[in-house]
């Protein structure tokens, strides 16, 4: 983002209301400042009692800290460090309160910090890192939120993104130059420019950790935030957001050569290295697999680097909980599971049959629709038909809305035009190589615009985003009905929808969910990726964002799919997949001591090799010795996740007959 598209928050009122509350906040702090025990050349600018983050979905459960804003020499650092025996509810244990902790973080690895401020309900922030991580919501009861930007503004290179008024942009960079530079989100560039590295010193961050133990709180280093490094994410505001599987996959045709030459260009002035990317055209066939050549074996590692042991023993473990996969669930079983009303008497035992087998390709236009919660398991032929009936007629109605738009309407309807435009780029090169989309004037093609059109009306906020045409493309494969599809469409972006918001908290829950499984794992990898600056996950981040869409070839994706929707084990299988995947190649990637750009090459190149029954039954093992373990890795409301409790997205009509 250039200069030219920011603006200073001074020209704000709310904000310029803010200053004078934030010098006046300083001044209440300064009597608990002289009381404290602060390292040498440590103030405290900020501090905010009761701030609160909210370890599940439910209000009453709740961990309460003190917030502050520490100034040492020229950096900014800001910790939360839990109140000690005052959580609101006794299922919360030490170690939520540990795991959240956010221990001095210096504002030079902050990317950006999200305002949510709701008509009604509390405000809160999000405060996103430069390595696209993202820490819990940080809640105002008492307000505090204007005090704590001020204060920021007063210390810090803060403006206000023209994309998003509630979004705050944050780097420490003041010339016009390296300010360009770093909206361009070109880290190591910068970093030539100005001369030095972001980082701050380790003795900085060493007497701010010391001071942060004067809270009376004991850490644990297993339960601490992941150390992030200084690679910036792909751009989150619009439309960077919509070309975030381009960002990615752009790392992965870049060549040796051009990665060891810009490395030596950027060495000669620092010594950290950003490599070259090379733009990779999303137009490629998407099934244009590599090819298997035994001459490039991929569990070929060489002799002389040795690798750290799996502490699991992975392959022992897959034999002792991993079970073999069944055949697919057939026409007989599927309808020994209804009633004679057509109710699904156990559902439990139907999504164990499918997590274990998946269905039959000819059942799967009947059995999707249940396992997405289009359709309720307890429902009737009777519901089922008039939901379907009336459904349809709030497709029509909703579709209607952008049909009826005129060219002169279309002059004046910018954000209509702009996500028109992306939709059509996208469908006419969304899985062409299927005869279903194959061809020109296809009408199945026409028909992919229409629902994701539709789509973007039906959830304005949303819209649409590059890479929902990936997830829909199956569903009217299997569905071939338009309103049928879109429904069971907008029921998976119930869970998925997440993976696509502005500020991409879904997916930094979901990467920093993964760093910690496999920090729990398979920690010699973890160590690894932390050593090798890779712990933001990147290369991870389009098998999460449409679930491995481009790494199977059609069917064996909706196979996995479908598994996934059972949520037998676990809602996040998902991420036992990526675990499962990342063990797998564990040698290979530790073996050639792969770099972030080398990884994400590889990871791409994966595409089409990854043995799909095998790494479910790696998948299910993991997930079960994680146990309980595992489920704490994960934030609350990580998705894939229904926001609806009983996991129905429509409920039945009660006056069907």
């Amino acid at each position: 983002m250039l200069e030219a598209e920011l603006h200073d928050l001074s020209d704000d009122a709310d904000y310029a209301a803010s200053q004078q509350q934030g010098s006046a906040s300083l001044i209440r702090n300064d009597s608990r400042r002289s009381s404290s025990s602060e390292p040498d050349g440590a103030e405290v600018v900020y501090l905010k009692d009761n701030v609160t983050i909210h370890p599940t979905q439910y209000t009453s459960e709740r961990i309460s800290g003190r917030l502050k804003l520490i100034k040492q020499g020229s950096s900014l650092f800001m910790t939360w460090i839990p109140y000690k025996g005052h959580n609101s509810n006794a299922r919360l244990s030490e170690r939520d309160r540990n795991l959240y902790t956010i221990r001095a973080v210096p504002f030079t690895d902050v990317r950006s910090i999200r305002r949510h401020t709701p008509p009604l309900g509390w405000q809160y922030i999000i405060v996103v890192l430069s390595s696209g991580l993202a820490f819990p919501p940080l809640y105002f009861y008492n307000g505090g939120v204007k005090e704590f930007l001020a204060t920021i503004k007063q210390h810090f290179f803060l403006v206000r993104s023209a994309e998003d008024a509630n979004v705050f942009l944050v780097n420490d960079f003041q010339d016009r130059l390296q300010r360009t530079l770093s909206s361009l989100e070109l880290p190591r560039a910068v970093a030539v420019a100005n001369g030095l590295s972001s980082s701050v010193s380790g003795s900085e961050s060493l007497s701010i950790e010391n001071q942060e133990k004067t809270e009376g709180v004991a850490f644990d280093g297993s339960a601490s935030h992941i150390q992030q490094n200084g690679r910036r994410k792909p751009k989150v505001q619009d439309p960077a957001r919509d070309l975030s599987i381009q960002v990615l996959e752009k790392f992965s045709l870049v060549t040796r050569f051009a990665r060891e030459t810009t490395s030596h260009i950027f060495r000669e002035s620092h010594n950290d290295s950003h490599g070259a990317n090379q733009r990779r055209t999303h137009n490629e066939t998407p099934h244009d697999y590599p090819s298997n050549d035994t001459s490039k074996d991929v569990e070929k590692v060489p002799d002389e680097i040795p690798v750290a042991s799996d502490p699991l023993e992975f392959e022992k473990l897959t034999l002792v909980w991993g079970k073999p996969r069944q055949a697919p669930l057939g026409s007989e079983e599927w309808l020994a599971f209804f009633d004679s009303e057509g109710r699904i008497t156990n559902s439990e035992s139907l999504r164990k049959r499918i997590f274990y087998g998946g269905v039959d390709y000819r059942l799967r236009k009947e059995v999707w629709p249940f396992l997405l919660g289009y359709h309720a398991y307890d429902s009737t032929y009777a519901e089922r038909k008039y939901l379907v009936s009336v459904k349809k007629s709030e497709y029509e109605a909703v579709k209607n809305q952008w049909q009826s738009i005129s060219s002169e309407q279309s002059k004046r309807f910018t954000k209509f035009r702009e996500r028109k435009g992306l939709i059509e780029k996208d469908v006419v090169r969304t899985d062409r190589s299927l005869s279903f989309y194959n061809g020109d004037d296809n009408p199945n093609v026409n028909l992919l615009r229409d629902i994701l059109l539709t789509y973007s009306f039906y959830n304005f906020d949303l819209g649409y985003c590059q890479g929902m045409s990936d997830l829909l493309s199956p569903m009217l494969f299997i569905m071939r009905d338009e309103s049928e599809s879109f429904w069971c469409f907008v029921a998976l972006m119930e869970r998925l929808g997440p993976n696509f918001n502005r500020d991409q908290n879904g997916m930094h829950s979901q990467l920093f969910a993964l760093c910690k499984l496999v920090e729990l794992l398979d920690n010699p990898l973890h160590n690894y990726f932390k050593q090798n600056d890779c712990l933001n996950y990147f290369f991870c981040f389009r098998w999460v964002l449409i679930q491995f869409k481009r790494e199977f070839e059609f069917e064996r994706t909706m196979r996995l799919w479908e598994v996934l929707w059972t949520h037998y084990l676990s809602e996040h299988l998902h991420l036992y997949v990526c675990v499962a995947v990342l063990k797998k190649y564990r040698r290979k990637i530790m073996g050639e001591q792969m770099d972030f750009d080398t990884l994400l090459k590889f990871i791409n190149e994966l595409s089409g090799q990854i043995d799909l029954d095998a790494t479910l039954r790696d998948a299910e093992a993991l997930c079960i010795c994680a146990g309980e373990n595992g489920v704490a890795c994960i934030p609350p409301g990580t998705p894939p996740s229904l926001s609806i409790e009983d996991g129905v997205l429509y409920p039945q009509q009660d006056d069907v007959l």
